[in-house]
């Protein structure tokens, strides 16, 4: 295994709206540009031989935007899926959502589940897109779940919590970039990136191209992980 590259990505896609405001464009395009960016990345990962990468697609604070923009993101997802579920069903990229698909629009919920299940064959790479996610309500989720069990204290360990959580059966996150300049996690794979390499970039995420990936995986590499010993 190449330890200089990591195994799971994890993506914070911040600042769609800003490079859309600085043309003078709606939101809506910012979106749209943001979509070919997901596309470019993904592609390069899976020509790097990167096997998980998780995308901060819609987290469950997003619902407070205003309603034409959330029906729009939905309606993009939708176009989304039907351009590349069949691509990533030939180049074997399965697909995956964490997070609670219950409260997604119908016709996007839908078009997520052909996706998964026309996908589920693909060993090559797995692309979970986090849709409706937080982390806490997801390690809420997973304490519920103890309970309802009846299990007892010390039933609970780490190696069972996380077989609760929605990345179950797949490594945590090696390395966490965040573009469009914010340094936070925004309630964001709180348990799974515990020993994440953390990487911020001012670069907006539609601006965020092959060789940006590529400095950023240098950065990684050039990285010592101890895991909190010397």
């Amino acid at each position: 295994m190449d330890h200089t590259l990591p195994a799971h990505i994890a993506l914070i896609m911040d600042g769609n709206g800003r490079w859309a405001e600085a043309r003078g464009r709606p939101r809506a395009e910012g979106h749209r540009a943001g979509a070919e960016a997901v596309r470019r990345v993904v592609t390069q990962c899976r020509a790097t031989g990167i096997r998980h990468v998780t995308l901060y697609a819609f987290s469950s604070e997003n619902w407070g935007r205003p309603k034409a923009e959330i029906r729009h993101l939905f309606s993009l997802l939708g176009e989304f899926l039907g351009r590349e579920v069949p691509l990533m069903e030939e180049k074997g990229i399965a697909l995956n959502v964490l997070g609670d698909m219950a409260a997604l629009p119908l016709a996007a919920r839908a078009a997520l589940e052909r996706g998964i299940r026309r996908t589920a064959g693909g060993g090559d790479m797995t692309l979970n897109l986090a849709l409706n996610y937080g982390a806490r309500s997801e390690l809420a989720r997973a304490a519920r779940s103890f309970i309802l069990e009846g299990a007892r204290p010390e039933d609970v360990t780490e190696q069972r919590l996380a077989e609760r959580l929605y990345t179950a059966g797949q490594p945590d996150p090696d390395f966490l970039i965040r573009t469009g300049g914010e340094q936070r996690l925004s309630n964001f794979l709180l348990y799974q990136c515990a020993y994440a390499e953390l990487y911020f970039t001012p670069v907006l995420w539609p601006d965020f191209r092959e060789e940006d990936l590529r400095a950023a995986l240098e950065v990684y590499a050039a990285r010592s992980r101890r895991f909190g010993k010397i």
